[in-house]
């Protein structure tokens, strides 16, 4: 139960899963791995612990396996193992941060092209974009609309690119991509 990318990190998912109280795992799996039974996996962990630290995903996903239940293709540990990792590496802050540097580093004319395949990194992007292509800000305190000092962006897909029938018949891991473009202004 490790899954850091940076093995100099301390976080790892048997730190998270041993020492996270009932509502920050509930929260964890509910906002990043987006699971139905986040509560019930949530109590079954804090539990399970009192009488041994999980230290391996078989043991994890066997004990998640036995309160969700098996329906379909896809293990019903799957949205908690993503939420883990995405925690463990802090992906969405790695997203936030990797897309301000690489705008600041464009060139104008240049674009920046990032495929999200989950909804919540795609709203990171659609959001950054968006807020970076806006050239009027305007609030209800203000006099007047203002110029926005960030804007440096043109959305060049205002509405994200996805997968036809065909591509995800011939790749069907590309039926959750979402393409989203901007292309440098200033």
């Amino acid at each position: 139960l490790d899954m850091r990318m940076d093995p100099q990190n301390d976080v790892t998912a048997a730190s998270i899963v041993n020492n996270y109280t009932e509502e920050e795992l509930t929260r964890l799996f509910r906002d990043l791995g987006e699971e139905p039974a986040a509560r019930r996996i949530a109590s079954l962990i804090v539990k399970a612990r009192k009488d041994a630290p999980f230290r391996e995903t078989l043991s994890l996903a066997r004990a998640i396996e036995k309160v969700v239940g098996r329906h379909g293709r896809r293990h019903p540990a799957t949205q908690v193992f993503q939420a883990l990792r995405m925690e463990v590496n802090d992906e969405l802050g790695a997203l936030a941060w990797g897309l301000r540097i690489l705008t600041a580093r464009l060139e104008p004319g240049a674009r920046i092209a990032v495929i999200a395949f989950h909804s919540l990194e795609d709203r990171i992007v659609k959001n950054f974009f968006r807020e970076r292509s806006r050239e009027w800000l305007d609030r209800p305190e203000w006099p007047a609309p203002r110029r926005n000092p960030e804007c440096d962006l043109k959305l060049i897909t205002p509405k994200p690119v996805e997968p036809g029938e065909e591509e995800q018949r011939a790749n069907p891991r590309s039926r959750s991509a979402k393409l989203r473009v901007a292309q440098k202004i200033e």
